[in-house]
């Protein structure tokens, strides 16, 4: 038996892909539980377009001193949405060249979020620290092609809570299927559920769902946080989608977030 999993590790190393034993049933659940979500005093508005870019946050925005955005797409709706309520944005990117924001209340740098400060790459505490420094509500909107995870599990706790919101974008979820899971995605999660409720789930219809034995997963999913200071009104979401969602691709089929990962 060993050597027939060799032979197929090795035949499916040579073909570009990987055998990995899936994580246990209880071990998916208990990750996918951290990402309920719960409606608060605050209802959902939508800022930016209808498709891809746009992101639903709680109407909080009051007081809030500037977005950072890292990771930048070829629209930029909702910077622009901050912009729009006064709301000066910080944005960057260095695999791209500019922004397609024009505006001087808005500052782009061609720089990467990392987990060192050093050549192309910055961290969160670092930039954070630059731009606005003090104490101050901040939001951030993160895009950023899975690096979300390590960045997430770097910055301090000083900094992540400066954010009133987050509205957050994470690749990979199906890899709680996994032994990535386990050791990576809940560490993450655990710690934002320790200071933020979840309040939206949205599924990135770029990717079709994934399947395990136990469940199905949406591999890219828009998670929207709100600090856990802000509510006294905690209750169940009992449907999703929410009617201001939208595909983020109107071309592709849409992706459900499964019940299992809000009910």
């Amino acid at each position: 038996m060993a050597s027939v999993k060799s032979m197929m590790r090795d035949w499916a190393g040579r073909a570009g892909f990987s055998v990995l034993r899936q994580s246990s049933a209880a071990d998916q659940v208990t990750v996918l539980a951290m990402m309920k979500p719960v409606e608060t005093e605050h209802p959902l508005i939508r800022i930016g377009d209808d498709d891809d870019g746009g992101y639903l946050v709680p109407d909080d925005l009051d007081g809030i001193e500037a977005c950072f955005s890292p990771g930048v797409g070829p629209v930029s709706c909702f910077e622009q949405g901050m912009l729009d309520r006064g709301i000066p944005t910080f944005q960057i990117d260095a695999s791209v060249e500019t922004t397609p924001l024009i505006d001087p209340r808005n500052v782009f740098e061609r720089k990467f979020l990392g987990i060192d400060s050093e050549g192309d790459f910055i961290t969160l505490d670092d930039w954070v620290g630059e731009k606005r420094p003090g104490s101050s509500d901040l939001l951030l909107q993160m895009d950023i092609e899975g690096h979300e995870w390590l960045a997430l599990a770097q910055v301090s706790t000083q900094t992540l809570l400066r954010f009133r919101i987050i509205a957050l974008e994470v690749h990979f979820l199906d890899r709680v299927f996994d032994r990535f899971g386990p050791l990576i995605i809940e560490p993450v999660l655990r710690r934002l559920r320790r200071h933020f409720d979840i309040v939206h789930l949205h599924a990135n219809n770029c990717s079709a769902p994934i399947r395990s034995r136990a469940m199905t997963v949406p591999p890219v999913v828009e998670l929207t946080l709100l600090r856990k200071d802000r509510s006294q009104v905690r209750r169940p979401v009992r449907t999703l989608p929410h009617p201001d969602d939208r595909d983020n691709d109107p071309r592709s089929r849409p992706v459900p977030i499964p019940e299992t990962m809000y009910r």
